[in-house]
C-alpha cells in the first residue's frame, strides 16, 4: 500500500487579540500627555499673560506730576501799571530869620526830633529891647501930645460957645487934636513892630517833624530872611511818579499803589493815587502822579527812589486759571480739567487778564478747587484716563458738576 503523503491542511490563522490591549492603552497614554501638556501650556502661560493685561491697562492710564496740573484758586485779580519815582515829604518848611542879629544858641541838630512851637535858636536881643523901648517913648510923647490937644479942644469949644474965638480957631483946634490922635496910632503900631522883632529873636519850628538841616552855628550873625534850620515832617510822603500820557486815562484818584525801596527788600508799600499834573512834562511826554504814602513808623525818608505798580483794575474774589492752561482761541476758550479719573475739555468764560501774573479770571466754567492741565502734552486727549500725582485730590463732584453747568448754557 503506497501511503501518500497528503500536502498539510492549511487552518486559518488566528491571531491573537491580546495586542489591542496594549494599544488601546498607548492611545490613551499619549492623549491623556497631550491634555497635560496643552493644559499645562495654558496655565504657564496665563501668568505671563495677567502682567502683560495689567501693563497695557496701567499703560492706558496716563500718570500727570504735580508740574503738569494746577489747582484753580480763587481770590480777587488785579490789573497793574508800573512805575517808579522820588518821595518827598508832603509838608517841609525852611525856617529863615525874620530880624537881624547874632545867634546866642541853637539846640537842635540833623536827625533830632521836633515839635511845632519848639524854640531852636536864639538871637542877642539887646538890641531889640532897646528899640522896643524907643518905639514905647515915642507912643508915650504921642498920647502926651494927644492929651495936650484934647484939653485945648475943650477949651477952644468953650470959648466958641460964648464968642471969643472964631469958627477958623476952633477948627485949627480940632485938627491939632486929629493930628496928636493920628501920631498916637503910628507909634502904637511902632511898638507892636518892636515887640514882634523881640519875640521873633526866638526861632520856633513852624511844624513838627525832624532836622533835615542846621544852616548856623552859634555866634554867627544872621541877616534878614537868612535860613537857620529846615525841618521834614515824614508821617507823610509824596511819591511823585512819570507816567506816559497814553496810560492816564487808566489811572484814577483813589487807586492802591504797591512798591518796593532799596534797602527793604523784603517790604512792601503801600500808598494811593492822591493827585494827578494836568499838564505833561517838557520834553518827555510824561505826567507826573502824586502818591500818597503814609510813613507811621518814619522807615522811610525824603529822597529815597522808589519802584512799584498801580492797581489800575481789580476783579471780585471769583476762581482765577493760569494763563497756561487755556487753550483754543480767544473767542472760544476751554481747558482740560481731571473729573472721575478722566480729562475732560471744559469751556470757560474769562474776564479780567494779567499777563504779568499769568493768570486769568473765570467767569463761567470753573469752580475753585478743579486741577486743570497746565502742560503742554500732546498725547493727552479729552476722554484719556489719567491719575492723579500723590497728595493731590479731586475737587467734590458737586462743584464739577456746577461748574460744567453754566459751559453747557
Amino acid at each position: 500500500m503506497k501511503l501518500e503523503t497528503l500536502p498539510p491542511i492549511s487552518q486559518p490563522t488566528v491571531r491573537s487579540k491580546r495586542w489591542r490591549l496594549p494599544l488601546a492603552a498607548l492611545v490613551v497614554v499619549a492623549i491623556a500627555g497631550g491634555g497635560w501638556t496643552v493644559l499645562h501650556n495654558q496655565q504657564a502661560a496665563a501668568p505671563a499673560a495677567a502682567p502683560a493685561a495689567a501693563a497695557k491697562a496701567k499703560k492706558d492710564i496716563f500718570e500727570l506730576s504735580t508740574g503738569d496740573i494746577a489747582a484753580v484758586a480763587s481770590r480777587s485779580l488785579a490789573v497793574s501799571l508800573p512805575l517808579s519815582g522820588s518821595l518827598t515829604p508832603l509838608s517841609s518848611a525852611t525856617i529863615k530869620s525874620k530880624v537881624s542879629g547874632v545867634v546866642e544858641a541853637t539846640t537842635l541838630q540833623e536827625g533830632m526830633a521836633v515839635t511845632a512851637g519848639q524854640v531852636l535858636a536864639r538871637i542877642d536881643q539887646a538890641d531889640l529891647r532897646a528899640r522896643l523901648q524907643q518905639q514905647q517913648a515915642m507912643l508915650d510923647e504921642a498920647q502926651a501930645k494927644l492929651a495936650l490937644a484934647t484939653k485945648n479942644e475943650t477949651n477952644s469949644q468953650a470959648l466958641l460957645k460964648q464968642k471969643y474965638i472964631s469958627q477958623n480957631a476952633f477948627d485949627s483946634t480940632q485938627n491939632t487934636v486929629d493930628l496928636a490922635r493920628a501920631a498916637v496910632k503910628s507909634a502904637a503900631a511902632m511898638v507892636d513892630i518892636a515887640r514882634i522883632a523881640l519875640n521873633d529873636g526866638v526861632i520856633k519850628a513852624p511844624i513838627s517833624g525832624v532836622i533835615s538841616k542846621r544852616h548856623v552855628q552859634a555866634g554867627e550873625k544872621l541877616a534878614l530872611d537868612m535860613p537857620v534850620y529846615s525841618i521834614v515832617n515824614l508821617s507823610e510822603l509824596i511819591l511823585e511818579a512819570q507816567i506816559p500820557a497814553s496810560e492816564i486815562p487808566r489811572i484814577k484818584v483813589g487807586q492802591d499803589v504797591k512798591f518796593h525801596v532799596d534797602g527793604f527788600a523784603q517790604r512792601d508799600f503801600h500808598g494811593s493815587v492822591a493827585r494827578i499834573n494836568p499838564a505833561t512834562e517838557a520834553g518827555s511826554r510824561h505826567m507826573l502822579v502824586y502818591i500818597a504814602v503814609k510813613n507811621d513808623d518814619s522807615a522811610l525818608r525824603a529822597g529815597m527812589f522808589a519802584k512799584g505798580s498801580i492797581v489800575t483794575d481789580r476783579s471780585s474774589v471769583a476762581p482765577i486759571v493760569p494763563l497756561a492752561a487755556v487753550r483754543g482761541d480767544k473767542d472760544k476758550p476751554m481747558v482740560y480739567k481731571v473729573e472721575q479719573g478722566k480729562l475732560l475739555a471744559q469751556p470757560v468764560k474769562l474776564g479780567l487778564r494779567n499777563d504779568d501774573e499769568g493768570y486769568a479770571e473765570v467767569v463761567e466754567g470753573l469752580d475753585a478747587g478743579a486741577n486743570v492741565i497746565v502742560s503742554r502734552l500732546d498725547s493727552l486727549k479729552p476722554g484719556t484716563a489719567v491719575k492723579l500725582p500723590a497728595g493731590v485730590s479731586e475737587a467734590p463732584a458737586a462743584k464739577q458738576a456746577q461748574s460744567a453747568e453754566p459751559a453747557k448754557g
